[in-house]
């Protein structure tokens, strides 16, 4: 008799093993990183190639573990009270109920699954080969047991996989990092980088350009000698000429191509035909997201593009700098002017900002969630919210935020102090 109660009790904790085996299986499984494991799949890990297609079949993978761990916990609760009603009679369906209850959940659910959140990766990989073997096992009866479950659904008016993804891979990939930001295990300039490449389909051009009333330009009739000056004077290597008007761009010169002319020609600057050296000027639309524009710098193997507008009129330009400029923050080189920031930090809470500073900008420095579909500058989004060009001392409240007037030129607003309402 005592033989008999050891091997039953041998049983019970053999299939509580299992139970605990299934669900930490389950849990690992499911919350194993996809990404590594393609990552260790590309280095010729066996194990993780094993992972990433049970991941693929994922609605069977789970069939077939609810399966055997339903299993093996009937099974268990099964011996369990039938060896304690042959020791206590009657009582033993209570105790069997009670003592089931109670190692199932600690040691067949909380204590494997709480492993397994924790190891999630190495726990998958170790129990993958098994879990291959159960599927297979289980794989008819799982079928089954899925196309009754589609007809019933069905029936109800729950059709499966209908619903699509919520979220586009973008969507997907910005949300796990910020989940690793909140976690603190990526630097916020590695979030905005990797943030700033992933928004490369869904900002335009119109959205970072410089605008045409900031753009350096030189006109074609001026003297050679005063050409030369204003280019020798400007920080900007590629620089737009025009003739008769402003708008009327007839041709980008680049310095390099003046300095070997120059060159050529020695003292004779006076016969350096300008305009033949200028480059045909490059037109791209306003709407062109960023994406499409750096690959079109990289056909074209240029740097700049005018912007114009759905009528033809000159709206700014686009470097390949200012694209770069959208993953890596500023770029500054040794002939940039270093001038006091465009976003300050306020003494009284919050930035002072120059009107001409993007929505995303802002954005970006402060870690905040300003609209930026109706204006890309902040000075346009106060002038949208306010129907109307602001004066000085207006205060306005946006988003949570209260944006108030610094500075205003003419119709163009120019600086502004920006604050969260908590802080104010």
């Amino acid at each position: 008799m005592d033989l008999e109660l050891l091997l039953w009790l041998a049983g019970i904790v053999l299939l509580l093993f299992l139970s605990a085996l299934f669900s930490g299986s389950e849990t690992a499984l499911t919350a194993a990183s996809r990404a590594q494991m393609l990552h260790l799949a590309k280095k010729g890990n066996r194990r993780a190639e094993l992972v990433l297609r049970l991941m693929e079949g994922r609605e069977r993978l789970i069939g077939a573990i609810l399966l055997g761990n339903n299993l093996v916990n009937i099974l268990a609760s099964a011996l369990a009270t039938s060896l304690l009603i042959t020791v206590f009679g009657d009582a033993g369906v209570a105790y069997a109920t009670a003592v089931m209850t109670a190692a199932v959940l600690i040691f067949a659910e909380v204590m494997p699954k709480t492993y397994a959140i924790h190891n999630a990766n190495r726990s998958a990989l170790r129990v993958a080969p098994l879990i291959r073997l159960v599927v297979a096992l289980f794989g008819p009866l799982v079928r089954v047991v899925q196309a009754i479950v589609r007809l019933l659904l069905r029936l109800v008016g729950v059709r499966i996989g209908a619903g699509g993804h919520l979220l586009s891979p973008s969507e997907e990939l910005m949300g796990a990092v910020d989940l690793h930001i909140s976690e603190g295990r990526m630097e916020k300039t590695d979030r905005d980088m990797l943030g700033g490449i992933l928004d490369l389909p869904d900002v335009q051009v119109d959205e970072i350009m410089v605008h045409r009333t900031a753009i350096t330009m030189i006109d074609a009739d001026q003297p050679v000698q005063a050409i030369v000056d204003e280019v020798l004077a400007s920080p900007f290597t590629r620089i737009p000429l025009w003739r008769d008007d402003p708008e009327n761009i007839i041709g980008v010169l680049h310095a390099k191509d003046l300095l070997a002319a120059l060159h050529q020609r020695g003292d004779a600057i006076g016969a350096a035909d300008v305009v033949r050296l200028a480059r045909p000027p490059w037109f791209v639309p306003d709407t062109t997201p960023l994406i499409g524009q750096l690959n079109a710098f990289r056909e074209r193997r240029a740097h700049f593009a005018l912007v114009v507008d759905e009528y033809g009129a000159l709206q700014g330009l686009v470097t390949l700098e200012d694209i770069l400029e959208e993953i890596v923050g500023d770029i500054v080189d040794e002939h940039d002017d270093i001038a006091q920031g465009a976003i300050r930090r306020d003494p009284s809470g919050g930035y002072v900002v120059e009107g001409t500073v993007t929505v995303r900008d802002l954005n970006r420095h402060a870690d905040w969630e300003l609209p930026d579909e109706e204006a890309a500058t902040v000075a346009g989004l106060v002038i949208h919210e306010a129907r109307r060009i602001p004066d000085v001392g207006d205060s306005f409240e946006i988003a949570g935020c209260d944006f108030d007037v610094l500075a205003r030129e003419r119709n163009q607003v120019t600086r502004l102090r920006v604050r969260p309402r908590a802080a104010s």
